[in-house]
């Protein structure tokens, strides 16, 4: 499935972890409101909201009332951990496919990366 065919409040989603994942935001940050968040990404939101309230649901954002969301404590090494877990199952076996494939040498990948 493409990003696209993906529901729109699962793309918010990795739109935030991804912020979480790159530093952006740390655990105890704040995160934008549900309307700034909305309007950033031209969404409703609702889905926003919903977007939002999966991370809650999942114990990644905590919630104070009246103040705000924020990155709960441990978010970042568990979405870490998560999305570690869901490259070396759903993506590294495709990656390694296309470099047998292309017989693409590993040490010439690791050359690109330190380089």
């Amino acid at each position: 499935m493409s990003s696209q065919d993906r529901p729109v409040y699962l793309r918010l989603r990795d739109i935030i972890a991804e912020s979480i994942l790159d530093g952006a935001y740390g655990d105890g940050d704040a995160l934008p409101s549900v309307r700034v968040f909305a309007a950033q990404h031209g969404a409703n939101p609702l889905t926003a909201a919903k977007a939002y309230q999966g991370f809650q649901d999942e114990g990644f954002v905590s919630v104070k009332r009246g103040v705000g969301m924020f990155v709960a404590e441990g978010a970042t090494d568990r979405l870490r951990r998560e999305a570690r877990d869901s490259f070396l199952r759903d993506e590294w076996p495709r990656v390694v496919r296309s470099m047998r494939r292309l017989q693409i040498d590993p040490a010439d990948l690791l050359e690109r990366v330190e380089g």
